[in-house]
């Protein structure tokens, strides 16, 4: 089984430094704000309506987006998620 992943920041410096991300969902600019979601985990989210063009016709699409910070779930409230154990 691959090792997890260790979270390289602390969810309190990811929510006090980590900036809005602009998303381009076809054309049309979103913004997702950082977050914490209430798994644990933290990261980016953006949820908004759209209008795209198919076939030369406008629809509007619902958007609902998560970026996840791998690791983020096991991350220690600071200092970043758990050391890896000491060889000795």
């Amino acid at each position: 089984m691959p090792p997890k992943t260790i979270c390289p920041i602390s969810r309190a410096d990811f929510l006090a430094k980590a900036e809005p991300l602009k998303i381009d969902v076809g054309g049309f600019p979103m913004i997702a704000e950082p977050r914490e979601f209430s798994t644990g985990s933290f990261g980016w989210y953006v949820n908004g309506k759209a209008q795209l063009t198919v076939d030369g016709k406008n629809v509007s699409v619902q958007v609902g987006m998560n970026l996840i910070v791998v690791g983020s779930k096991e991350s220690k409230a600071a200092g970043g998620g758990d050391a890896p154990p000491s060889a000795g």
